[in-house]
């Protein structure tokens, strides 16, 4: 009952600890908050427990400092997690209150979560919280659903309970608009041999051991020649033919994108964005809906803007997401809960 503690992705309803130790109910909900999804699958959290609240931090030890130099994609990945352990608190009638740290105070240290008796979760939490375990990002290629409209209104709405805005995009001239920097992105980021290095130092096996980082089955390869796809990635400019397959999937591919943005840029609206994107995907989950991520031109200064012009934005982009209809790939790997406790 407790495989949960090696793997994470054991958790289930059943599971729940039902007697009157905190410490395992905590480190329970601790378990379902690291199933969020985290840039390159770095998993930058660290979670610490007292006698009714759970403390976030920021393991800044897994920064991207070449795409991600403000910690900004590492914050929402915190934030993921933080929303998706305020959904499992909800799903066993706890009453979460979030409150963000000051940053002058402990720059690590992002949020407490107290946990107080609550209401008895209702259909839409239960449902969230079942999606928890089945939340997969799949980077093939999508197809269509009629599910896919009122589900991005859905989650439109979703996001704007915490000041975030999402902005669906369907019509094909926006999307190409999009895929075209996006392809501009992957020339760009692929020919800096920083960012090659960075990317081929997370890409692990999970045959091999590994319990973080992109598995190579993720790239279309054998999880095995995991180590081969690190040194192609790390030796060569490989931007051209990323560029050409990420806008074929787009053109092709990708039935939707939604961009996520806010008003301010700062480290509040950065954790807001990661609660708010742990709410739309695992709605997305329930509609039976896939994702995944193409953040290339917000991660490339110069290109951000021109993000938030083709879409029409007022903010400033925060994530772009592909959504569509498609399988369910297998989960990526993830630390023992001992690896996150403070």
């Amino acid at each position: 009952m407790t495989d949960y503690l090696d793997d994470p992705w054991r958790v289930s309803v059943d599971a729940f600890p039902t007697g009157d130790d905190w410490s395992e109910k905590a480190l329970y909900l601790i378990a379902c908050a690291s199933l969020a999804p985290s840039g390159h699958n770095t998993q930058p959290w660290l979670f610490d427990i007292g006698d009714d609240w759970i403390d976030l931090y920021a393991d800044r030890r897994r920064a991207l400092p070449v795409i991600d130099p403000d910690d900004r994609e590492l914050i929402m990945s915190c934030g993921a997690a933080l929303g998706t352990l305020e959904i499992a608190a909800r799903r066993f009638g706890y009453s979460p209150q979030v409150e963000f740290c000051d940053s002058g105070e402990d720059s690590d240290r992002l949020a407490r979560v107290h946990l107080a008796p609550g209401e008895p979760a209702d259909d839409e939490e239960q449902s969230f919280f079942a999606a928890i375990t089945r939340r997969r990002t799949d980077r093939g290629p999508f197809r269509n659903s009629e599910r896919i409209g009122p589900s991005l209104e859905a989650c439109r709405s979703l996001a704007g309970r915490f000041g975030v805005d999402l902005k669906p995009v369907l019509a094909a001239d926006t999307k190409q608009a999009i895929a075209e920097l996006v392809g501009e992105a992957n020339r760009l980021q692929f020919e800096d041999p920083r960012f090659r290095r960075e990317l081929a130092a997370w890409i692990h096996s999970r045959r091999l051991g590994s319990r973080d980082g992109i598995s190579g089955h993720a790239l279309g390869m054998p999880d095995l020649l995991s180590p081969i796809g690190r040194l192609v990635v790390r030796t060569f400019d490989l931007g051209d033919g990323v560029a050409a397959d990420d806008q074929r999937k787009i053109e092709e591919g990708s039935p939707a994108l939604s961009v996520l943005s806010t008003h301010a840029d700062e480290r509040d609206a950065w954790l807001s964005s990661g609660r708010a994107l742990a709410r739309v995907l695992l709605h997305l989950t329930r509609d039976g809906l896939s994702h995944s991520y193409l953040n290339q031109p917000i991660e490339v200064d110069e290109l951000r803007p021109r993000v938030a012009e083709a879409v029409d934005l007022k903010g400033h982009p925060q994530l772009l997401l592909r959504v569509g209809k498609a399988g369910q790939p297998k989960p990526s790997m993830r630390r023992p809960l001992a690896d996150l406790i403070c």
